[in-house]
């Protein structure tokens, strides 16, 4: 847990970035403005004079509830560089669930985006002190000068961010609530020091590249690897300030072709089910399919046409943050597309493995990243999957105000216990099979691992998402048809019920006997989701 001596330390990190490449784009909102590491570092130290002028100090906790934007991640850093602790806020969490936290983390300030406080309680402007808006860093309640970025001249030696303690508290990040409710994890400043010194060691970006972030700022995945990091290195950042659907996503990687992509499963496999399948189930193309020379030659233009989708420019996709489709996964592989998968959790800041697209293992989620330490609770960690424990720089101090949740989350010997299954070989690759809670157990006692087989479900045709539960023993699947492609085959809920039932027999042929579904039943509406866009499986289960 020691910091090594040698590698520099975070505020060391900002200011030296700042320094070096004052004259360089920083930030740029997609469509909009672009803002140079120079007037980003006018306007970060003009809200930090700002908060002291109102009364908000070191170590204060200031709460950001905004959609991802250049002012989003202005507020983030003129919170570090006052010394203060940023609690971000999902921007799809329940109206009920903000308000909650922002009393439970005693945040003193505010920053937000008027349409989302509008849905707020009016009690939210009895509890803080300070609210300013993240659309043009208005005062909406506070006794304070507004602030103002004109005629400023600042020299770049006078911008600096603060020596801070590595185990004082940085970040307090409120989990999604895949259960139901949400924690607040306690992220110290070595636990994202840790995160950004393994990315710059281990992670393809230069002074100058290009990033698009799309991922919800105030979820770690997205904050620590599309922001944090990147601005160490002097990075052009454009927020997507949008809903990334695939076809808008697409459109901004074309354009601003990135050199480094992050994606969530969902979205990979969406551009995998929408666009590829298709063209390769036309009747001539699979065809082709069956003769080897030609084979080969529509996988390299499927790859070249799907990298030049994503902005032709990039080193590699990362995906994180839920489980990849094992068919999408292979495919991707058999065509020799750069990407790879990792594994973390908000509770280590975030990472916990990562490798390389040139050198990770097939069903893998990387290898345990160096700062780490990792143990399986299994009897052969190697062959048998248990709970998935690992200890650290990257772990959080604990959740804040909750002794229950942190006794059950730390063993008694200090591992932190992931709550997923999975094993290991011997370079320390992670292979994940499920989540812990979410394990079922067959009729003679087999350990059944439901988002296995909901990644291979999903895959059939006419499926747009789907669960898998129990019921008195048997499999059932939960499905929630995709009405775009019943559109396009002129389908009728009677066409539907043949064709799932089509999907159930060849799904039931790919499985072992323990893990075949007894039916298929139709749900009319979306599954509902956790803002990482995992399914909340305990409404369904």
């Amino acid at each position: 847990m020691v910091r090594n001596q040698n590698s520099p330390q975070l505020h060391t990190l900002y200011t030296d970035a700042f320094h070096q490449h004052w004259q360089l784009p920083l930030f740029t909102d997609y469509s909009g403005a672009t803002l140079t590491f120079g007037e980003t570092a006018v306007r970060i130290q003009s809200l930090k004079k700002m908060m002291l002028n109102a009364g908000v100090a070191p170590g204060d906790k200031v709460a950001i509830y905004a959609r991802n934007s250049t002012n989003w991640a202005i507020s983030f850093f003129s919170v570090m560089a006052l010394g203060g602790v940023i609690v971000p806020v999902l921007p799809d969490f329940a109206p009920d669930n903000v308000m909650n936290i922002l009393k439970h983390s005693e945040s003193k300030m505010l920053f937000a985006e008027p349409g989302l406080l509008s849905k707020l309680d009016n009690s939210v402007e009895e509890e803080l002190e300070l609210i300013v808006s993240t659309d043009d860093f208005s005062v909406i309640k506070g006794e304070v000068e507004p602030v103002s970025f004109e005629n400023s001249d600042m020299e770049k030696e006078a911008f600096f961010f603060e020596e801070r303690e590595e185990n004082e508290l940085l970040i307090l990040s409120y989990t999604s609530g895949s259960m139901g409710f949400s924690k607040g994890v306690m992220l110290p400043v070595r636990s994202i020091e840790s995160n950004i010194i393994y990315a710059r060691e281990h992670m393809p970006l230069k002074a100058g590249d290009r990033i698009v972030s799309f991922l919800p700022m105030a979820h770690m995945f997205g904050l620590a690897f599309e922001t944090l990091f990147p601005v160490t290195l002097g990075c052009h950042i454009t927020y997507l300030t949008k809903v990334p659907t695939p076809q808008i996503l697409l459109k901004a990687l074309g354009e601003v072709k990135p050199h480094l992509i992050l994606l969530v499963p969902l979205i990979i496999e969406k551009i995998y089910k929408k666009r590829i399948v298709p063209s390769l189930k036309k009747p001539a193309v699979k065809a082709l399919l069956t003769v080897p020379g030609i084979r080969s030659l529509i996988y390299k233009k499927t790859r070249k046409t799907l990298i030049e989708s994503f902005g032709g420019n990039f080193h590699e996709v990362v995906v994180g943050g839920a489980a990849l489709s094992p068919e999408v996964e292979a495919f991707f592989r058999k065509i020799d597309f750069p990407f790879t998968v990792g594994y973390g959790m908000t509770e280590c800041g975030p990472l916990i493995s990562y490798e390389a697209a040139t050198s990770t293992k097939k069903g893998s989620s990387g290898r345990l990243v160096d700062r780490m330490e990792v143990r399986i609770d299994s009897s052969n960690p190697y062959k048998r999957s248990g709970e998935i424990q690992v200890r650290g720089r990257n772990v959080m101090l604990g959740y804040f105000k909750n002794e229950q949740a942190n006794e059950l989350t730390f063993t008694k010997d200090g591992w932190l216990k992931t709550g997923d299954l999975g094993v290991i070989d011997k370079e320390n690759f992670i292979f994940i099979k499920g989540r812990e809670k979410n394990m079922l157990l067959g009729p003679s006692g087999q350990n059944i691992y439901p988002e296995e087989l909901e990644s291979r479900l999903s895959n059939f045709p006419f499926i747009q998402e789907c669960v898998i539960v129990q019921r008195e023993n048997r499999l059932v699947g939960l499905v929630y048809p995709d009405a775009e492609v019943m559109k396009e085959h002129g389908s009728t809920s009677e066409d539907l019920k043949v064709e799932l039932e089509e999907n159930r027999k060849a799904f039931n042929q790919a499985v072992a006997s323990y893990e075949q579904l007894a039916a298929i039943e139709v749900v009319d509406q979306e599954f509902e989701k956790t803002p990482k866009k995992n399914i909340k499986r305990f409404l369904y289960s």
